[in-house]
């Protein structure tokens, strides 16, 4: 089955969009490109039951590439309570009202909200255990901070898991206190938030079917045809497995198992997945997690966040000898490692040991060490990535959704090189782009002009020196996340004996004024040369 695509503006990531022959036409057989070119050419090696797509003058490119989100965490997150919209606590409060009249949670469950940010609260702090006991003071009740890596529980769901006066923080996280004692308000932070879930997790309650449509959808609908789970736990990777074989996957999803959390034995039972697709499915390698969210004053920094307890720098996941044990692992056995390092600590902490482990093992294998988030990092650490051949797949969208925060908590000279993509490009170290899914919606052509052009909620810009081109932020969601994947050969960019993976916009990114880049529409998703969505007519 043949599909021939013209009429459009065709932007193809290989290198020809600049030329004095613009491509007119892509021939697709059997979910693979054949040809891109002239029309006449393209038409001509068509054959003539090809059926002829005319795209009306829209945008035909590469399909986007997610380089790290929480696939399966989006699903679960679809099915909580929404608090992203929330601007005070009675907002909060309401809301959990407003689902428990509607019957949740079922049974003895747990009653779960997600996406609120105290940065964007009226009372600009995190609601604590009396706030959530105004909603219901039986039934458990945790929310989650839009980080995902801080949450607040009431007085139920913190007697449940055994969280109280005497119980110490954990190494990684902090259990806060209310003033003057030692008594736990219900804020957590990081590994303290999953000792809470660990203990909670018998009474979570998640319709599957649902979940499983809820993991997706949003990706396709913003033009995404590859995904990532980044810290993969085993029952994550069952799920995944399961929905593959019961070929429910319409993308190809890459898992990433967490170390820390049984990441060996899940490459051991799933070993048919490590590195290459069984239908829809691989696993990449493995994920680390060194330190937290800069937005919520938990990354790990080298230097101290103003306004705040005087010399406090944030703090650490793990020790050294914990990090180490965890990348020497993924270099012995020749994984790619994937590191979340929000904090300039922390991405010293992550180059040093692979350095040192590189060195003491003699590796010289083409590994692709991905250092996740890159907030913070400096330049004589980006030098160093690029000594290592280490992918910055950054969280551009940083600069617009907390850009005013970064520059209140580390003052303009750190504030201003949140997410320094122009300095990482010109360090010749590969880049590419994510949104953290389900931290924010996985809209690629956001992050492009977030990229493009630098602009904060208040409208400040931020890092003018780290603005980069459109065509450059389009290679970070195209041939640059393909790259991190091992895919080059197979996708990111529309040339002949390449999967059919395309996006048609409704214009093109390239002849669209810069500021209006997030406005762009996605049109339709293709996938292997199916289309699997297709935007309806408002």
């Amino acid at each position: 089955m043949e599909q021939l695509y013209y009429n459009g503006k065709i932007i193809t990531m290989s290198g020809q969009d600049f030329g004095e022959s613009p491509i007119e036409a892509v021939l697709v057989r059997d979910g693979v490109i054949v040809a891109a070119g002239s029309l006449n050419d393209v038409r001509d090696m068509s054959e003539e039951a090809a059926a002829m797509i005319d795209l009306e003058g829209k945008c035909l490119m590469p399909s986007f590439i997610d380089s790290h989100s929480h696939m399966v965490m989006n699903g679960q997150m679809s099915l909580c309570t929404d608090l992203t919209e929330c601007t005070s606590f009675d907002d909060i409060i309401e809301a959990l009202k407003r689902s428990i009249a509607a019957g949740q949670p079922a049974d003895d469950a747990l009653l779960i909200g997600y996406g609120y940010d105290h940065n964007f609260l009226k009372e600009e702090t995190h609601p604590d255990r009396n706030v959530l006991d105004q909603v219901n003071a039986e039934i458990p009740i945790m929310i989650l901070h839009v980080s995902g890596h801080l949450a607040c529980a009431n007085s139920s769901a913190l007697r449940l898991a055994g969280i109280q006066a005497d119980t110490p923080d954990p190494e990684g996280g902090r259990i806060g206190r209310f003033p003057g004692g030692r008594e736990p308000d219900g804020y957590l932070e990081e590994t303290a938030m999953q000792q809470l879930q660990k203990a909670l997790a018998g009474r979570m309650r998640f319709d599957v079917a649902k979940m499983m449509q809820g993991m997706q959808q949003i990706y396709i609908e913003n033009g995404i045809t590859t995904v990532q789970d980044g810290a993969s736990s085993m029952q994550d990777v069952v799920l995944l497995d399961q929905m593959n074989r019961q070929k429910q996957l319409l993308v190809d999803v890459v898992s990433y198992p967490l170390l820390t959390a049984g990441g060996k034995e899940i490459h051991r039972q799933f070993s048919h997945l490590a590195g290459r697709y069984s239908g829809h499915l691989k696993i990449g390698g493995y994920k680390l997690i060194l330190d937290g969210s800069p937005q919520g004053r938990s990354a790990w920094m080298s230097e101290p966040y103003l306004n705040g307890a005087e010399g406090y720098c944030g703090y650490p996941w793990l020790s050294d000898q914990e990090a180490e044990q965890g990348i020497r692992t993924a270099v012995e056995e020749r994984q790619q490692l994937l590191s979340h390092c929000n904090g300039d600590a922390a991405s010293e902490q992550f180059l040093e040991l692979y350095e040192k482990v590189k060195r003491e093992t003699g590796c010289e294998e083409d590994l692709r060490p991905v250092m996740i988030h890159c907030q913070t990092v400096r330049n004589d650490q980006l030098d160093r990535m690029a000594r290592l051949k280490m992918i910055a797949s950054i969280f551009v969208g940083h600069v617009w959704y907390w850009g005013d925060i970064h520059m209140k908590n580390f003052g303009s000279e750190r504030g201003s090189r949140i997410s320094p993509v122009r300095d990482a490009l010109d360090r010749g170290v590969a880049v590419n782009f994510h949104q953290d899914t389900p931290v924010t919606k996985p809209n690629m052509l956001h992050s492009i002009w977030c990229a493009v052009n630098r602009i904060s909620r208040s409208g400040a810009v931020i890092g003018e020196k780290q603005k980069i081109s459109v065509y450059e932020a389009l290679k970070a969601v195209t041939t640059g996340a393909a790259y991190q994947y091992f895919e080059e050969d197979s996708k990111g960019s529309i040339e002949a004996g390449k999967r059919a993976d395309l996006v048609v916009l409704d214009r093109s990114p390239l002849e669209t004024p810069p500021m209006d880049i997030k406005d762009i529409q996605v049109i339709m998703t293709i996938k292997d040369g199916n289309v699997i969505y297709r935007r309806t007519q408002e």
